[in-house]
């Protein structure tokens, strides 16, 4: 696994890769099984969504928190907190580019 931003994140960026890697592959698990999805109702993908976003809370939430916090206080350490204001300026995300 890559490192971190900061030496000190790194711990925590492989803690929460490790946790969203085992998370992500029980999610997709069901669709593996069964590529035949289209016998489960939309209000069924909705109740199976909701019950990953807990597990997901439960399981790696506190962890992604965590690591955000350390991220984030090594970009103002490292003064990039401009550079990244000036980029989201620049190449908004906040919509999907054209087709």
């Amino acid at each position: 696994m890559a490192h971190s931003l900061s030496l000190e994140c790194t711990p925590l960026k492989h803690e929460y890769d490790a946790c969203f890697n085992t998370w992500f592959e029980g999610y997709l698990e069901p669709a593996i099984a069964n590529s035949n999805t289209k016998g489960y109702s939309q209000g069924q993908r909705i109740e199976y969504s909701k019950l990953k976003k807990e597990e997901y809370d439960r399981k790696c939430g506190s962890i992604w928190a965590k690591y955000k916090d350390c991220v984030q206080k090594a970009v103002t350490d490292k003064g990039l907190g401009d550079l990244l204001s000036q980029a989201r300026q620049e190449n908004s995300l906040r919509e999907p580019p054209p087709p």
